[in-house]
C-alpha cells in the first residue's frame, strides 16, 4: 500500500529555472481566468461552464490540438467534455489519458478544485505538444465531477470511461489531476483518514499519487518517475477504493471499466481550509510549487507515453 521507489525530495528548493518560471506564470494565467473572471462554473451557473470550454478549447487550438468535444444533455441542459489527442508513433492503439475536471461546486469560484488540475493539464499538454511519443496522449477536461453528479452516470468522466471501453479502446494509463495548488511548511497542516497518519507526513508539502490495488502498479511508476526528475516532496498510496478519498477524483471512472488510474493531487480537505467554499480563489495558490509539481508530472507522462 505505502512502499513506493526511490525515495521523496527533502532539502530546501533550488531558485525556479527559466522553464519553471513561465510554467509558473502560465499556471497562474489559467487558474486567474478559470476562477477569477469566469468564476463558478456549473450547470447552475453555465455561462460560466460556456466561457470556460471556450477557453480551454482557445487554449489547447493554439498550441496545435485538434479539441473534440463529447457532448450529452444533464437535466435537460447541454454540457460537454473536450478532448486533444497528439496520435503516438509506434503503440499509437496504447492510450494515455490525462485528466482533469473543470467544473466548480455550487457556490465556488473553484480555484484550487479545480482551476489549479486545468491549468496543470493545459500545462503538460503545451510541454509535450512538440515531444514524439510512441503511445496516444489525450488531454480531456471532464465536465460535471462535482455533486450531484459525482459517482453517478452523469458524471463527464463516466460518461468518457464508458465510451472508451465500448469502443474497445486500450488505456493503459490514466491520470486524474485534482487539487495541485496548495502547500504548507507548517508542522500539522496536514490531515488524513484514518489509519493513515501513522504512516505519512504531518506537513502539507508535498504531492500526492493515489490508486486503488489494481492500480498499484501505475502508481508505482509514476512516482518513481516523479521522483527520479523532480525535486519535490512526493508520497505514494495504493489502496482499496472503499478507504476515505482514494476514489475522489476522475480516476474513480476509469475503475469502473477497469482501466488503470490514479489521482495526483495536494490530498485538497485534508490540507485545503477553503475546499468547497467561496474562499477558493487564486489568491491562495502556491504557483511556485506547483510550477515544480507540473513540470514532474510532463516527465511523468512523457515515461507513460514511451518518449
Amino acid at each position: 500500500m505505502i512502499d513506493m521507489p526511490k525515495s521523496s525530495y527533502t532539502g530546501s528548493f533550488q531558485p525556479l529555472s527559466e522553464y519553471e518560471v513561465q510554467v509558473r506564470d502560465r499556471l497562474e494565467r489559467h487558474v486567474s481566468m478559470l476562477a477569477g473572471e469566469i468564476g463558478e462554473r456549473n450547470i447552475w451557473h453555465p455561462q460560466g461552464l460556456e466561457a470556460s470550454v471556450d477557453y480551454i478549447e482557445k487554449v489547447l487550438g493554439d498550441l496545435g490540438y485538434q479539441v473534440e468535444m463529447q457532448e450529452y444533455k444533464v437535466e435537460g441542459k447541454p454540457v460537454a467534455n473536450l478532448e486533444a489527442e497528439r496520435i503516438g508513433t509506434s503503440l499509437a492503439g496504447e492510450i494515455v489519458v490525462v485528466g482533469a475536471h473543470y467544473d466548480s461546486v455550487f457556490g465556488t469560484p473553484g480555484a484550487n478544485d479545480n482551476a489549479s488540475g486545468v491549468a496543470g493539464l493545459l500545462e503538460i499538454a503545451r510541454l509535450l505538444a512538440t515531444e514524439e511519443l510512441s503511445r496516444t496522449v489525450r488531454f480531456v477536461a471532464f465536465v460535471n465531477e462535482e455533486p450531484p453528479f459525482f459517482l453517478t452516470g452523469d458524471m463527464g468522466s463516466r460518461v468518457y470511461a464508458s465510451r472508451s471501453r465500448r469502443r474497445g479502446e486500450d488505456i493503459v494509463a490514466m491520470l486524474s489531476i485534482e487539487t495541485i495548488g496548495y502547500y504548507s511548511e507548517v508542522s500539522g497542516s496536514q490531515h488524513y483518514p484514518f489509519p493513515f497518519s501513522y504512516f505519512y507526513p504531518t506537513t502539507a508539502n508535498f504531492i500526492g499519487f493515489v490508486g486503488n490495488f489494481s492500480s498499484r502498479r501505475l502508481v508505482r511508476r509514476a512516482i518513481g518517475t516523479f521522483r527520479e526528475h523532480t525535486r519535490f516532496p512526493s508520497e505514494g498510496l495504493a489502496a482499496p477504493e472503499w478507504i476515505t478519498g482514494v476514489g475522489w477524483s476522475d480516476h474513480w471512472s476509469f475503475w469502473q471499466e477497469g482501466y488503470p488510474a490514479i489521482m495526483v493531487t495536494d490530498t485538497a480537505l485534508f490540507r485545503y481550509d477553503h475546499y468547497h467554499t467561496p474562499q477558493d480563489t487564486p489568491d491562495k495558490l502556491d504557483y511556485a510549487r506547483t510550477a515544480r509539481v507540473v513540470s514532474g508530472l510532463t516527465r511523468v507522462v512523457a515515461d507513460l507515453a514511451g518518449s
